[in-house]
């Protein structure tokens, strides 16, 4: 079985996943307890006019019926507009204004975790029982113990009151560049294109960088601690098994080892943490872009559930899903490139 040949095998597969998860999200939202023609109209609505406006949104309907619109509108990408957050106004262009800063905290707060989690669990599982693997491991299970919402606090407060002691203190507002600690930021012409030619602000970009970071650490945390541990424990596996022994009779040298036996082999557990990060993105970032004031897709979510803008939240849960079953399909993916025992059969 050609690789072509399995992702559209695992994409037919994947529907009816995405059918299950869409019929959830349509029962909780229409079925559930908000009204969507209340929250439009405020409390000082009569129930003459939230009759009306029910009417008029096709909200009174026999449920199968605003079922099927609600699953043909959603499969074809027509996501409507929204009801009370930007009334009249098309979801694709509320989406597309929240998202770019929900992008970048998920682009660094991948990227962190990535980069020194990993490393770090490595080092320490080629150097193990010594110092740098204690303070690895112990840095791992602290990172993950702690919860994300309660670190965003802590931090927040921390970097809020940081040069307020004394004068020669560290001040996180004024280091580097001037910026506050909680706000969203600003990517609006930090890439300007002159042609084909892209064109970087670099202030902007240390700005934007600067104020996303703490967000990006946050929302990273539990990933590092988790991709720490488990690439700790991968690479004292693959080196203790029997082909790098065997590697080690044949004279192969220790590099060698390293990096074509040890590395490739202790990546295959990693996969599965690594392309669940996007759930972490979807869950976490709703209480994180909270504290932080991010202003992203998580408190756009956040907000239309809270204010009953179904048609909002309907498709915000509907790209979740989609989402996350893209990345279950790049996982598999992952897993027959790293690893070329495992064969598209067995799948």
């Amino acid at each position: 079985m050609s690789r072509w040949v399995y992702l559209a095998k695992r994409l037919v597969l994947a529907l009816p996943v995405v059918l299950f998860g869409t019929s959830l999200t349509f029962l909780l939202l229409y079925a559930g307890p908000i009204n969507p023609a209340a929250s439009i109209l405020g409390k000082s609505a009569t129930p003459a006019q939230v009759q009306q406006l029910e009417t008029q949104l096709g909200l009174n309907k026999p449920l199968w019926a605003q079922y099927i619109q609600f699953m043909t509108d959603m499969l074809t990408f027509q996501l409507g507009q929204s009801y009370v957050i930007s009334p009249s106004t098309d979801v694709y262009d509320i989406i597309l204004n929240y998202a770019p800063r929900t992008v970048w905290m998920g682009f660094w707060a991948v990227l962190i975790p990535l980069f020194i989690g990993i490393p770090l669990g490595f080092y320490a599982g080629l150097n193990p029982n010594t110092f740098a693997d204690y303070v690895a491991s112990l840095g791992g299970i602290v990172w993950r113990a702690m919860p994300n919402f309660w670190l965003a606090v802590v931090l927040m407060t921390v970097l809020s009151r940081s040069g307020d002691i004394t004068n020669g203190a560290f001040a996180w507002k004024t280091w580097i560049v001037s910026t506050n600690v909680v706000g969203a930021p600003p990517l609006d012409g930090m890439v300007t294109w002159d042609g084909l030619l892209p064109s970087l602000d670099v202030d902007q970009f240390l700005v934007a960088l600067k104020m996303i970071l703490p967000a990006s650490i946050v929302l990273g945390s539990a990933s590092m601690g988790n991709e720490m541990r488990i690439g700790r424990t991968a690479m004292l596996e693959a080196k203790n098994s029997n082909y790098v022994e065997m590697a080690r009779a044949k004279g192969v040298s220790g590099r060698a080892i390293v990096w074509k036996h040890i590395f490739r082999n202790a990546l295959i557990p990693l996969i599965p943490v690594i392309s669940a990060e996007a759930f972490l993105l979807i869950g976490g970032s709703v209480l994180i872009e909270y504290v932080f004031g991010i202003n992203g897709i998580g408190y756009l979510f956040f907000r239309a559930m809270t204010q009953g803008d179904i048609p909002l939240a309907g498709a915000l849960m509907f790209i979740f899903i989609v989402i996350i079953v893209g990345m279950n399909i790049v996982q598999d993916i992952l897993y027959t490139i790293i690893d070329p025992r495992v064969g598209y059969d067995s799948h």
